[in-house]
């Protein structure tokens, strides 16, 4: 096709929007509301899975030792039944090292890189039993503290200490989990499996709901460009036949119908875009000023994905739009345009 075809087939696209402005107008308020939608769940769903992130990163799993603490408070530990003969002496509370994997820290740490080495595990940070102790202590109601300063002058310590360990994948929180209480010297295990369980299916709520709403949008999208594309053709109609009837292609016709819908789908796309910055600007200075938080996703870093799916969604429902209807029509046609 020549260049001056070209040139004159994209003009009378650009012609057939403003030559239909009421319809074009119509279309491209309606996908500006189909695209906004679609931006405000791609930033909702996106400010969650931050939300969801920094939960994940505080739904932390505590594996405590098989240490003195351990042997001296856990009844349920097993008695060394070694058959070897010892000259091993308890201590005053009847404990011997035997009694116990974990003795030092340097046996602690190196069980801290023994869970380390699993595949899930993000980080693994030792907490000794004075750390737990204060940490605990801190936490509780004014007064309460005073239990363990009881125990602290009698036993000493009560906490054992542990490996605080960050998962990378939720998902594979309860698979993990069973991973560390296999390895030797860890006691027992502190965790919220729930609330991993929860996030795990809050994130995969939000991805269906995610796709099934774009989905649907996108659709209605594709139903507005065909109807504004069949509109035009039924009012190019005798042109259309004139057309076919000294030779023209069948994508020669299609042509300025593409362009047509294309250019539909670009202004919205634009349109859209600033739409949105006006409302996410809004209701982000209003949470802000509410809650005080500042854990919002920036729309600076969504501009540029955003405008290039809403130019795509535009594109293609243009695109799709306009060749299903000149297609269905040429189809339906095709005996007029050979009789003339």
């Amino acid at each position: 096709m020549k260049l001056a075809s070209i040139k004159y087939l994209t003009g009378e696209g650009f012609k057939s929007v403003w030559a239909n402005r009421l319809m074009s107008l119509a279309s491209t308020g309606v996908l500006v509301a189909c695209m906004v939608i679609i931006g405000l769940a791609i930033l909702i769903a996106e400010n969650v899975n931050m939300a969801v992130g920094n939960l994940e990163k505080q739904n932390v799993v505590m594996a405590y030792m098989k240490d003195y603490t351990w042997a001296l408070y856990d009844e349920d530990r097993p008695e060394n039944t070694s058959s070897e003969e010892t000259t091993e002496q308890a201590d005053k509370n009847g404990i011997k090292e035997s009694d116990y994997i974990i003795h030092n820290e340097k046996e602690a740490k190196a069980l801290c890189d023994e869970i380390a080495k699993l595949p899930n595990v993000a980080e693994v940070t030792y907490v000794s039993g004075e750390e737990g102790l204060e940490s605990t202590k801190n936490i509780l109601p004014d007064g309460q503290e005073e239990y363990f300063t009881f125990l602290e002058e009698e036993y000493g310590n009560p906490l054992s200490g542990a490996a605080k360990v960050t998962m990378t994948d939720m998902a594979l929180f309860n698979e993990t989990v069973e991973q560390i209480k296999k390895i030797e010297g860890v006691s027992s295990i502190q965790s919220q499996g729930d609330l991993a369980d929860t996030l795990n299916a809050l994130k995969k709520g939000i991805g269906v709901a995610g796709i099934f709403i774009i989905s649907i949008l996108v659709i209605i999208s594709l139903v507005i460009v065909s109807n504004t594309i069949r509109v035009t053709m039924y009012n190019r109609k005798l042109e259309i036949s004139i057309m076919k009837a000294v030779g023209a292609t069948d994508a020669f016709v299609r042509i300025p119908f593409v362009v047509e819908g294309m250019l539909i789908g670009i202004i919205s796309a634009l349109i859209s875009e600033g739409l949105l910055y006006f409302c996410y600007r809004v209701a982000t200075e209003t949470i802000i000023s509410t809650l005080g938080t500042t854990d919002i996703v920036k729309y600076s870093e969504m501009a540029l994905p955003l405008l290039l799916v809403f130019l795509a969604i535009g594109i293609l429902a243009g695109v799709i739009g306009s060749v299903i209807m000149i297609g269905k029509y040429l189809k339906k046609e095709g005996s007029e345009f050979a009789a003339i």
